[in-house]
């Protein structure tokens, strides 16, 4: 857990929540490049007054989050009935929690304990059939009524219909740009009634954040990761769904795939993943009776996952190290213990001038620790 988050049970002070607020705010820190300034200064003002000189090592010059911005961004939530929550927080979702790309900080607004209640993502297409909105219901309604918290991302088609049918019996609604810029905005009302009924909106992007078509892939990852496991109805070969089942996948969830009509394109992602291993849904019943052994009702997260994984230690490099690991990187992506290997640097050091470099715009992270060099 980061130096400075707060021990189990309790909530940040309000000059911390700031800082971190003002952290994940600034230019090129991302959840994995905040841990690993976390860990090496101790704490989030530390991390913000070494942020110049480390993007400048990198190469380039960056943007720190002023506190007049990250005041106002905490007054506009206020406005708007929405709060911050901070990993390591009481309330923090903990299946996100223990996620390698947990965000540091959430918006989060409605009733905040349908995100400790276990939970079932929904996903698929847009331009989603009668039958395919009609069977998303079904499902929908039916694990809610079983306990289950119903996720998706809020896009028309199948998303609101799954919200939709689970109004009654909880659902979270994650948001791809900030809280305040809801999309697509015929969904609007859907929005309200969440957290007028007793669910929960949530997104990690700054308020006033119009939502660009890279951010739902991010929205996608935080729909995989707050569910035990992610079904998915009617989906393109070439579809956001298909992202989400391939990052529920990645981190550990149970992905499920209801069969459609091979002449109907809306169906060539879901046979797909049936193809590649996904568990066939017919009916509500299969992804209950698949989760249930995951749920134990009286405390149902594992204790495996209790805590979220650090980030990496880091250190100077010494003479020569900084030359051999640049030499290294380029537009192919790496393994970074292969850099370790090739070079002979050590790890702390690998780790920091890819922190120098991330921080300066000019590194990408790629699935499965490999990083490539932006030129």
């Amino acid at each position: 857990m980061p130096a400075d988050a707060p021990p189990r049970g309790v909530t940040l002070p309000d000059e911390t929540r700031l800082a971190w607020l003002r952290l994940i705010r600034s230019e090129n820190v991302g959840p994995a490049t905040f841990r690993s300034l976390i860990n090496r200064y101790g704490g989030a003002a530390a991390a913000l007054a070494a942020l110049p000189e480390l993007a400048a090592r990198g190469g380039r010059s960056v943007r720190v989050e002023s506190l007049a911005a990250a005041e106002d961004e905490m007054n506009r939530a206020s406005r708007m009935g929405a709060r911050f929550i901070c990993l390591g927080e009481p309330d923090y979702p903990p299946l996100l929690k223990a996620t390698e790309s947990a965000p540091p900080v959430l918006a989060v607004m409605g009733t905040e304990t349908v995100l400790h209640q276990p939970a079932v993502a929904m996903v698929g297409a847009r331009n989603a059939s009668l039958s395919g909105i009609k069977l998303t219901r079904q499902f929908a309604d039916e694990i809610g009524r079983a306990g289950y918290v119903v996720v998706s991302g809020l896009a028309r088609g199948i998303d609101a219909a799954a919200h939709e049918a689970a109004l009654n019996t909880g659902t979270i609604g994650v948001f791809a740009g900030g809280l305040d810029r809801p999309y697509p905005d015929e969904n609007r009302p859907l929005m309200r009634r969440i957290v007028d009924e007793g669910g929960c909106l949530l997104s990690e992007r700054p308020f006033g954040w119009e939502p660009r078509s890279r951010d739902f892939p991010r929205r996608n990852r935080l729909v995989a990761g707050l569910a035990l496991g992610l079904v998915v109805t009617e989906a393109a070969l070439r579809s956001g769904s298909l992202i989400s089942a391939r990052i529920a996948a990645e981190i550990g969830r149970i992905v499920f795939a209801v069969p459609g009509s091979p002449l109907d394109p809306r169906a060539a992602g879901t046979n797909q993943l049936l193809k590649n291993g996904a568990i066939l849904a017919t009916e509500a019943n299969d992804v209950i009776a698949a989760l249930r052994p995951l749920d134990d009702r009286m405390g149902w997260m594992p204790s495996a996952i209790d805590e979220p994984p650090s980030g990496q230690e880091t250190e100077e490099p010494a003479e020569g190290e900084r030359e051999r690991i640049l030499e290294t990187l380029g537009p192919t992506p790496i393994d970074i213990d292969d850099i370790i290997l090739h070079t002979g640097a050590r790890s702390g050091a690998v780790q920091l001038v890819l922190l120098e470099l991330e921080l300066a715009g000019r590194l990408e992270r790629h699935p499965g620790g490999l990083v490539s060099l932006l030129l």
